[in-house]
């Protein structure tokens, strides 16, 4: 059941994609803000507390919910399963949001670029060239690709006998991880760990369908020996892997106000430009064909043996 509620899902999410904003996102970072004012005294034992009680109620209920359908029909467990990994997965808005930057750099609209690429990444792109639009996006875009859609999917597959349990878990940790970042005190440090746990391995299952999917020697060649430079080093093995599976250089340096900040360079080979974001796209969607046919084959031998 699970490999066909990850095809409907996907097909569900790439006929009908949600929109920003999405309510579901909202309430639940209301819900995260209002736990951080009322626990946060800069504990790490704060924070722990805090993250439970953002992530333990609502996986019960997910799960609970499942538990009832399931046990009336299994064809209602299916479509609980469908509709909350529909509600989680979110990669084609922002593939959406890639491919538009994309064509208002080939249409020379870099000012409505940078607009587009500033609300997505939540950043000042205002003085951004068009070089650096383009390497940003092809940034965003693959690390978008780990949290919205493969890790959503590991997670999913992983805990398939609880339901939809572990899409929710992965995406309640990774919202967690981010919207704590720069709290007071080490209120933070709770989240952080226990997504650098749950998403350590789907970081190098997206890597290693980056070098499926492109150039493999050139894209494990540039995991190795560049990811752990980045800021983010679960982030770096993605970018560094696709960047490397692309031929092209990420990092480098990007104008923030009016000045030039430095990031490591991942990858190798020549500078993107607006056609590589539409290419990553393209790279992106066939690591998932490939995904989808792994487990396809998985489906098939079970019914064989």
């Amino acid at each position: 059941m699970a490999f066909f509620s990850v095809l409907a899902s996907v097909a569900l999410e790439h006929l009908r994609p949600l929109r920003q904003p999405l309510p579901h996102y909202l309430a639940y970072s209301r819900f995260t803000r209002w736990l951080e004012r009322r626990f946060n005294g800069g504990e790490y034992s704060h924070g722990a507390i805090a993250w439970m009680l953002a992530v333990v109620p609502v996986l019960t209920a997910v799960w609970l919910v499942f538990f009832v359908l399931n046990g009336i029909s299994p064809i209602l467990g299916w479509a609980w399963n469908v509709a909350v990994l529909y509600l989680t997965l979110g990669f084609k808005y922002f593939s959406d949001d890639a491919e538009h930057i994309a064509r208002l750099l080939r249409a020379g609209e870099l000012e409505s670029a940078r607009e587009r690429l500033g609300a997505w990444r939540g950043g000042d792109a205002g003085h951004f060239t068009a070089d650096e639009v383009a390497r940003v996006t092809l940034e965003q875009v693959m690390e978008a690709s780990n949290r919205q859609m493969f890790g959503v999917l590991f997670w999913f597959v992983l805990l398939a006998p609880l339901g939809p349990v572990g899409a929710v878990l992965y995406r309640t940790a990774s919202i967690l991880s981010r919207r704590w970042v720069g709290t007071r005190g080490h209120f933070s440090a709770f989240a952080q760990r226990a997504f650098h746990l749950i998403n350590w391995l789907p970081v190098r299952l997206t890597a290693v369908t980056y070098a499926i999917a492109g150039n493999f020697e050139d894209a494990m060649y540039c995991w190795r020996t560049q990811a752990g430079a980045w800021p983010d080093a679960e982030e770096g093995v993605v970018i560094a892997a696709g960047a490397g599976a692309m031929g092209v250089k990420l990092g480098q340096s990007v104008t923030i106000g009016d000045e030039a900040v430095w990031r490591p360079e991942l990858g190798t080979g020549h500078a993107p430009d607006h056609d590589c974001i539409d290419s990553s796209v393209s790279m992106i969607w066939r690591g998932l064909v490939i995904w989808l046919v792994a487990g396809l084959l998985v489906v098939i031998a079970s019914w064989v043996a």
